[in-house]
């Protein structure tokens, strides 16, 4: 797949369908091909093999990042409905933001407030015609 001279870029909808195996075994042929590409780039002193070792360390990282993910995803799913999950599975938006009060919070009111609430309300009268 990955041995020759065609170094082609991996599909990641095509690593997502793969196993957490089949990843390993796609990783270690990515590292491998990339090992024989340096080593031909020092025995030819020339700076030939460039693209192709750039386009190898991309498919390397594309298949690292799928592999985070399917993992990330699994913990996510283990800590489903739970009532606490680990803080780098939360959601990081700003430290403001997460300490801002719920909507919940937001529409409580104290008794005190109910009270005024009741006594200021906006009167409505009937203008007869």
């Amino acid at each position: 797949m990955v041995h020759g001279t065609l170094v082609a870029k991996v599909k990641v909808a095509d690593l997502r369908e793969k196993s957490q195996a089949e990843l390993t075994q796609t990783l270690d042929q990515y590292k491998q091909e990339l090992m024989e590409l340096k080593v031909q780039q020092v025995a030819s002193g020339t700076d030939t093999k460039g693209a192709k070792i750039r386009d190898v360390r991309r498919n390397i990282a594309r298949v690292l990042t799928v592999m985070t993910q399917q993992a990330r995803d699994e913990v996510r799913a283990q800590y489903a409905g739970k009532k606490y999950i680990p803080k780098d599975l939360r959601a990081k938006k700003t430290r403001a933001l997460r300490r801002a009060l719920t909507p919940a919070e937001l529409s409580r009111t104290t008794v005190r407030q109910q009270k005024k609430n009741i006594i200021r309300a906006r009167r409505m009268y009937a203008i007869k015609a």
